[in-house]
């Protein structure tokens, strides 16, 4: 029998982040046209996003993806699944 570790503790979604934490997509969890927009927008697995600017009422939150500011909503965020960047690997 396998086991497959899988770094729960690391894992998080784009929802979690704080302004200025970076941080890779793992997996894509939404599903039709919002699925569809948020891989158009290069959100796919292995893509780095930070968090730039959180709204005052935490909704929207701006994020930088492929050099782009773009704006997801926490439900949006929420489906995104992503593991932090160490220090070392953002350089």
């Amino acid at each position: 029998m396998s086991i497959t570790l899988h770094t729960a503790a690391a894992l998080r979604t784009l929802a979690d982040l704080q302004p200025g934490e970076t941080a890779e997509v793992v997996t894509v969890h939404s599903q039709g046209p919002e699925r569809r927009r948020l891989l158009d927008l290069g959100i796919v697995p292995g893509t780095r996003i930070t968090a730039e600017l959180r709204s005052p009422l935490s909704d929207p939150v701006a994020y930088r993806v492929r050099g782009a500011l773009i704006a997801l909503r926490r439900s949006q965020a929420a489906q995104i699944e992503v593991r932090p960047v160490s220090e070392e690997k953002q350089l």
